[in-house]
């Protein structure tokens, strides 16, 4: 994804760039509904919690929860990274519009954080992610 949606990446440091490049395929598992796209992003102990409360925790529970909506279109806005030595907090705005399981339409508006930490390996990895529903 290009535009100003991402265009902070362009101006950021290497860490930055890296975590935006991180976000972006997080996006694009969601946009194509490819589940494998995410794994290699995720601790293994990551925590999620989600925007009805519910908290997942560890990469197989979240990787379960990720396969539960189809979606249609999914975006992202106003994403932003903040750089603490290595670690990172990313906040944006989702939108995106699919199906659950059951067939039911799902219809999310959220700011989401997702906090990233450089493991020893130099890899960056997704440890925590939090949604809160945009009320219209």
């Amino acid at each position: 994804m290009t535009g100003p949606v991402f265009a902070q990446a362009a101006m950021a440091t290497g860490a930055e760039q890296a975590v935006a490049a991180l976000e972006k395929k997080w996006l694009q598992s969601q946009k194509t509904n490819n589940a494998s796209l995410l794994e290699p992003l995720l601790a293994d102990n990551i925590v999620d919690t989600s925007t009805d409360g519910k908290l997942i925790t560890g990469k197989a529970a979240v990787m379960a929860d990720a396969k539960t909506v189809k979606w249609a279109s999914a975006e992202y806005e106003n994403v932003q990274v903040t750089m603490h030595g290595d670690a990172a907090v990313v906040t944006a705005i989702f939108t995106g519009k699919g199906t659950d399981t059951a067939g039911k339409p799902v219809n999310v508006h959220e700011r989401f954080t997702d906090t990233w930490v450089k493991s020893a390996d130099g890899h960056w990895l997704c440890v925590a992610t939090h949604g809160s529903t945009i009320k219209s």
